[in-house]
């Protein structure tokens, strides 16, 4: 038979809910600008940290796209460009646009056809190991 001392059990739940409450995600809006034949794709959206510590995001993946990337763009020289991203950090309170001409996602290799409407899941990647599964609507270039 196996026993807990409580001591333990109190110190493991402290440790659980002060996990949950460090950095809390909401994610916003979320749309894949969809183009056709394959063409990658780009997914905006908002992201911000609500919680009382930093958070970083420093990727993302898709089961229906091969590759997923984080991308800035930028002007520099009246030549406009994409470098890619690393880390993103977001500081407590911080909200950060996922935009035209900004940040986004460049989601490509697409592994199955989609349709304006279609909904991809796509799963944001944090440094302390939390995976995040948001669901993107299939929008046209046009409606940006």
């Amino acid at each position: 038979m196996l026993r807990f001392d409580r001591r333990l059990l109190w110190n493991l739940g402290l440790l659980l809910l002060s996990s949950l409450a460090a950095a809390d995600i909401e994610v916003e809006t979320p749309r894949l600008r969809l183009l056709p034949g394959d063409l990658p794709a780009a997914g905006y959206f908002s992201l911000s940290n609500t919680g009382d510590e930093s958070a970083a995001l420093v990727g993302a993946d898709s089961a229906t796209f091969g590759r997923v990337r984080m991308h800035q763009s930028i002007q520099e020289n009246g030549v406009a460009s994409m470098e890619p991203v690393p880390r993103l950090e977001l500081a407590p309170g911080e909200t950060v646009e996922f935009a035209p001409g900004g940040y986004h996602l460049m989601l490509m290799e697409r592994g199955q056809p989609l349709a304006l409407g279609d909904e991809v899941t796509v799963t944001l990647e944090f440094e302390d190991g939390r995976r995040t599964p948001v669901v993107f609507r299939a929008v046209s270039p046009a409606s940006l």
